[in-house]
């Protein structure tokens, strides 16, 4: 499987930037490419990198610069994540993203997945990543199985890391989680062409479909209320309560929206009930 894989991906993979990068690219990109996908981060990413090419200067930029260049790449608390991290790193760690997990985690806005996919993809080290592309991948080919379980199980990560080889590891890594989202994939996957159809459980087993999951409806919804009210601020400078509230129809939860954007330091008020990006 292994060998298959790798030199699929050496063959196919996609001419990501990040992936040319520095430490502090590949952590940019991590942040970014959370519930994000990866044509919608490419050009944000490059546009953040030509503007702070490390932790230093990012760390030097407003917070209201950080907030607007983030754009509509949604859930924009990950890019005050990001320059709190930025903060962290040029006073703590000179400048250098750090290698170690433990380092890793005590930054803002990192959890388990996102400080494995640092240590791979930026330092080449030996850790699990698991994304839902290489879950699902390994859930087909090893357990028969349409769709991983919602959430990761020690067994889970037991038997996955027992397939982690020992040299390049960063590029099993990267190998099976391009398979995923590119072979593999969650609709219509291109079993034909797959190299590993031979071995896969779940093509010997007849493809048996998985419980449909209910996606979360995005319309009308308490994200877009706010993504709705950070797109007005991002065009303009400032803009009166009266003003956005005719924005939204409902007004309760656009009051909701509101205050927490507030809370959770996007947008501050200036007084008489206008509001702009926070500082």
């Amino acid at each position: 499987m292994q060998p298959q894989l790798i030199q699929w991906f050496n063959k196919n993979k996609r001419d990501l930037p990040w992936r040319n990068t520095s430490p502090w690219g590949v952590m940019v990109s991590e942040y970014m490419l959370q519930q994000t996908p990866v044509n919608r981060v490419v050009p944000i990413w490059q546009q953040w990198m030509a503007a702070w090419p490390d932790a230093h200067s990012l760390a030097q930029a407003p917070k209201s610069e950080v907030i607007r260049a983030w754009g509509r790449l949604g859930y924009p608390r990950r890019a005050l994540r990001l320059h709190e991290s930025a903060k962290i790193i040029a006073d703590q760690f000179d400048n250098q993203v750090p290698s170690s997990y433990e380092e890793l985690l005590s930054l803002p806005g990192i959890g388990d997945y996102t400080a494995s996919a640092i240590m791979a993809f930026a330092f080449g080290k030996r850790s699990l990543v698991l994304d839902i592309n290489i879950r699902r991948l390994f859930s087909r080919l090893i357990d028969g199985v349409e769709t991983a379980p919602a959430s990761i199980s020690q067994l889970e990560r037991a038997l996955r890391t027992e397939l982690i080889p020992a040299q390049q590891p960063h590029l099993w890594a990267a190998a099976t989680m391009e398979f995923g989202a590119l072979v593999c994939t969650a609709k219509n996957p291109d079993c034909d062409a797959c190299p590993l159809q031979s071995e896969c459980a779940w093509r010997a087993m007849g493809y048996p479909k998985s419980e449909a999951k209910p996606k979360p409806k995005f319309d009308g919804s308490d994200r877009q209320c706010r993504g709705t009210i950070m797109t007005r601020l991002r065009e303009q400078s400032k803009a009166s309560h009266e003003e956005l509230s005719t924005l939204w129809p409902d007004v309760a939860q656009f009051d909701k929206a509101l205050k927490t954007l507030i809370a959770d330091g996007l947008i501050e008020t200036t007084g008489k009930k206008r509001y702009k990006l926070a500082n």
